[in-house]
């Protein structure tokens, strides 16, 4: 186990449950030290890149934290991966699925407890042209409902009901994306609303539905859904919900260490990477990062 000398915590002050607390860096500084840890507290503003912020801190830190939610950890982790520095995570977002996947407490106390105590795992990360992902990256319906989103919220819709709205618009009229995904010497073609591309396996059945057993299992998982359009993915989600997804036969999965997608004819293609929306170039290589990232977890 690495011992852990110092820590900075870069707080995404306009995360989901971070707005709503304006003591929230005082209030971190305390905590750790009522942990037993000090720590060094630094607010991101909105014109700091998170990742360079993270890099400087790496420099005088050995454990960096991101609290915010799922984008804020992104940017962490592609500041540290591959490094000695390890990744902690508190859970200020709106719906954390990396920390939830880790295990960390959503309470506040006990996830600073959890940073304090120390204990570091290797776990995996995806990568799509050399961008990390800890949790998930797709292309199709997801980045084209977010587009729609943000342009909804610069009208002024708070942010759930664009989503809603978005969703509901995108789904109506989307028409799915062509593919084709070479894995292992083959091939294959598909049209799809959707791919979706995993770090390490994601249930998509029952109570469990999008959640990961595991994140050092070596293998990314991309699922598809070639025989449905657009608007038959309510049902699908109902599905998922009562735990016939995958019986149903409308989901294809591939697991695979590497895999490389081509969009159509298209030279760059906007994919989802942890949430967020980023142009990229085509083919999309995702390849697997087996124990790149070291992360706090509980014990």
């Amino acid at each position: 186990m690495m011992q852990l000398s110092s820590i900075a915590v870069l707080v995404n002050i306009r995360a989901g449950t971070a707005a709503g607390h304006p003591r929230i860096v005082d209030e971190l500084g305390e905590r750790f030290g009522a942990a037993g840890r000090d720590a060094e507290i630094i607010p991101l503003t909105g014109n700091q890149n998170p990742t360079e912020v993270a890099r400087q801190a790496a420099t005088r830190s050995s454990i960096i934290v991101a609290a915010g939610g799922d984008g804020t950890v992104n940017s962490v982790a592609a500041a540290i991966v591959d490094s000695p520095v390890a990744l902690g995570v508190l859970p200020l977002g709106t719906l954390n699925h990396f920390a939830r996947d880790v295990h960390v407490p959503n309470d506040l106390d006990q996830s600073v407890r959890v940073v304090a105590a120390g204990r570091i795992a290797r776990l995996d990360v995806g990568c799509v042209n050399d961008d990390v992902f800890v949790n998930n990256s797709s292309i199709g319906l997801y980045p084209s409902i977010v587009d729609l989103r943000e342009s909804l919220r610069a009208d002024g819709h708070a942010k759930w009901p664009a989503m809603a709205i978005a969703t509901a618009r995108v789904i109506r009229r989307y028409r799915g994306v062509t593919v084709s995904i070479d894995v292992d010497g083959r091939r294959c073609h598909w049209r799809t609303p959707f791919v979706f591309v995993g770090n390490n396996e994601y249930e998509i059945d029952g109570r469990k539905l999008g959640e990961r057993a595991s994140l050092d299992g070596g293998r990314l998982f991309a699922y598809l859904s070639p025989r449905l359009r657009a608007y038959q993915l309510p049902l699908l989600l109902l599905k998922s919900l009562i735990g016939r997804a995958r019986q149903s036969g409308d989901f294809t999965i591939v697991p695979a260490t590497e895999l490389w997608i081509g969009v159509g004819k298209r030279r760059r293609v906007r994919v989802a990477i942890d949430g967020e929306v980023r142009l990229m170039h085509t083919p999309l290589h995702y390849r697997i990062r087996p124990g790149a990232l070291r992360v706090v977890v509980p014990a």
